[in-house]
Order: structure tokens, then C-alpha cells, then sequence
């Protein structure tokens, strides 16, 4: 691999974060404004920009906050050139586990999603509320 494994490391760990914590003040050091989502739900292909991507974290309550397990991994990293490079990722982000293919792009000097492509792979039983 190339130098920028441990900078492109760095970049998906700061993804993992974003996703548990919500902390959306880390949003535009992992997205590129102009990335987007795709992915199906519930058999239907949703499409988001990065920006209603933002607002919808920054309106639900992160996973962090709820005591939500987390659960990531790296599957594959795939470097196609000094600036552009694929990663297969696991995450859970609160009930529902993720298979994403993250597009990243080295974008002055900082890796940077410029697409996202997601799979909900499994769901899980929301927590029963305390009594």
C-alpha cells in the first residue's frame, strides 16, 4: 500500500465516529460536500445529498447517547490511486447493521467520502425501555 493507508485508516475510524456519536461537527471532515448515499430501504432506493444527510443527524438522537452497542470493521480497502480509494465497511448505528461502500477521494490533502452505498444487513430488537 502507499502512504496514504494511514491517512485513509484515519478517515474511516473518523466515519465510525461520526456514525456512533452524531457529532456533527466532525460531518464535513468525513463527507465532501458534494457526496451522496444511496442505498434501499425497505425496497425502495433512497438517495440523499450530504447535506439532508447532516440534518438527519444532527435531528435523531445519536446511538452513543441511547447506549446502543458499536459494532464496525473494515472488510476490504482498495487504493486505486494516490487519490482515490474504496472501503467495504461494517456498522451498526443504533438497530440496524450496515454493509457501506465508502467512495473516498483525497481532497485537499484530507481523505473525504464522495459516496456512499449502504445495505441494511440486519436489524435488531430496540432495547425494552426501563420501568
Amino acid at each position: 500500500m502507499t502512504d496514504a493507508h494511514p491517512a485513509l485508516l484515519d478517515a474511516i475510524e473518523a466515519y465510525f465516529e461520526l456514525m456512533y456519536t452524531s457529532d456533527i461537527g466532525h460531518f464535513d471532515r468525513v463527507f465532501a460536500p458534494t457526496a451522496h448515499l444511496h442505498g434501499l430501504r425497505d425496497g425502495n432506493l433512497r438517495v440523499l445529498p450530504a447535506a439532508e444527510y447532516r440534518k438527519i443527524l444532527a435531528s435523531a438522537p445519536s446511538p452513543q447517547s441511547k447506549g446502543a452497542p458499536r459494532q464496525q470493521e473494515i472488510l476490504l480497502i482498495d487504493i486505486a490511486a494516490p487519490t482515490q480509494a474504496l472501503a467495504k465497511v461494517r456498522v451498526r448505528i443504533d438497530t440496524i447493521l450496515y454493509l457501506d461502500y465508502l467512495a473516498f477521494h483525497l481532497i485537499d490533502d484530507a481523505w473525504r467520502v464522495t459516496a456512499k452505498s449502504f445495505h441494511v444487513e440486519q436489524r435488531f430488537e430496540a432495547p425494552a425501555a426501563a420501568a
